[in-house]
């Protein structure tokens, strides 16, 4: 693997970029304050300017320096927001693979937002960080997300039965999966 650290990525619509302290705001009017995004991500909200700012000098901003951390924050070029966030959150050097995890705000959601930054994110890990495996996983219920997958060619590998506990219930979570063989097969067409 070649691991180069976070780098900006440029898509159609998108700019996939290191969270800066000025995205602060726009996180908080687009998505990470809204409790029941963050549920479905899997991650607490944050409605504070204090709070984001803690998230950012703890884990965000100061991780950048380590080469072989992978988070962008989703920036819509038209309005120059940030509407969302994508990361590599697993690296498994030894074994070459990693999997993506994404959020995109309610209202940018269905336009193809998060389809578009994780082509993007697939392509990198391919092209920049020499992956051999990309896998991404989802709660059962995760209709929205499924979709997602689908979209950018992921092959369903199994769900690991009653893996999250929901309140009230339990629910199993969904593995996908590209090879590298398979994704330079899909660009070559």
């Amino acid at each position: 693997m070649n691991h180069v650290g976070t780098k900006t990525i440029e898509t159609e619509r998108l700019i996939l970029r290191r969270f800066e302290y000025s995205d602060i705001d726009s996180m908080i009017r687009n998505w990470i304050a809204d409790e029941k995004t963050q549920w479905d991500y899997g991650e607490p909200y944050y409605d504070t300017y204090e709070k984001v700012k803690e998230l950012f000098d703890t884990k965000y901003v100061v991780s950048y320096d380590n080469d072989d951390y992978y988070r962008w924050a989703i920036i819509e070029k038209e309005s120059g927001e940030c509407i969302g966030q994508i990361a590599y959150y697993l690296v498994d050097t030894r074994n070459h693979f990693a999997e993506i995890e994404y959020v995109v705000g309610p209202a940018f959601q269905g336009k193809g937002y998060a389809t578009e930054a994780t082509k993007a994110v697939i392509s990198y890990g391919f092209e920049q960080i020499n992956l051999h495996k990309v896998q991404i996983c989802c709660r059962v219920s995760n209709e929205k997300s499924r979709n997602v997958i689908e979209k950018c060619g992921l092959t369903y590998e199994g769900t690991l039965r009653d893996y999250f506990h929901r309140i009230d219930h339990y629910e199993g979570k969904m593995y996908f999966s590209i090879l590298i063989d398979e994704y330079k097969c899909k660009e070559a067409k």
